[in-house]
């Protein structure tokens, strides 16, 4: 099956680094125009290279993620998809509950549901007009279960993820759009999730190896091919799902 995005206009937030960067260059690669969106302009230079543009913003406010919709359309005149892969758990590890105050709570909202929410909500109507899109949420495996992290936000903004893309897949359906989003599994992708994976200590570590079927990590372009996949005309009639990508969980 070949993947040809040829003409297609992607843009793809969280772009930076890691799993949104992998995205950007496998999308770039099946022959698509794609705009980078992130809030770290320097993180998202080397995207220059391979022809990507950038757009630097601050997602977490529907003034911020809409001007960097505004400005990708303004620069390629159309979106025909968007990927969210903007989130993270904002340099937080987890904590009891008893200490857990409004800002780490609000901060992991912001990163994981509001700018998924606000982007969607600025590209829709462009695809809604040319009768066709694609949307794709990056949820993770803390969407469908307790998260690894022990981040309460974290996992509920990841759940509010998985919910969001089903609804946004009813809504828009009937306007050619499809909605679905990659749950992830544990991926060494930045120093974030590196510096997570280092303080879980050997024991765990084998633990988590262990629930894998496939009994190893993933990579980010494990997931950018799962992105591309659905981003296809391929996968036209394929909308509203969650696509575990993650070894096989135990």
């Amino acid at each position: 099956m070949q993947l040809d995005l040829s003409s297609k206009v992607f843009a793809v937030t969280g772009a930076a680094q890691g799993i949104g960067a992998a995205i950007a260059r496998q999308l770039k690669a099946s022959g698509a125009a794609v705009a980078a969106i992130d809030i770290d302009g320097d993180g998202m230079k080397p995207l220059l290279g391979d022809g990507i543009s950038l757009h630097q913003a601050d997602l977490g406010s529907r003034k911020g993620a809409h001007a960097a919709i505004r400005s990708v359309l303004s620069q390629h005149g159309r979106i025909d998809g968007l990927v969210t892969s903007a989130g993270g758990v904002r340099g937080q590890a987890g904590r009891p509950i008893e200490e857990i105050g409004e800002d780490d709570w609000h901060v992991i909202f912001q990163a994981n549901v509001d700018a998924a929410m606000w982007c969607v909500q600025a590209a829709a109507p462009d695809m809604k007009a040319r009768g066709e899109g694609r949307i794709i949420t990056i949820s993770s495996g803390a969407g469908l279960r307790p998260s690894l992290t022990g981040i309460q936000a974290y996992a509920s903004a990841k759940h509010a993820l998985v919910g969001l893309t089903k609804q946004l897949a009813l809504e828009l359906g009937p306007f050619g759009i499809t909605v679905n989003s990659v749950a992830p599994g544990f991926v060494l992708s930045n120093p974030s999730t590196q510096k997570q994976w280092a303080a879980f200590g050997e024991e765990r570590q084998k633990a988590v190896i262990g629930g894998i079927h496939m009994r190893r990590l993933g990579a980010p372009a494990d997931i950018a091919n799962a992105v591309t996949f659905l981003a296809s005309p391929q996968a036209g009639w394929i909308s509203g799902q969650i696509l575990s990508v993650d070894g096989g969980h135990a």
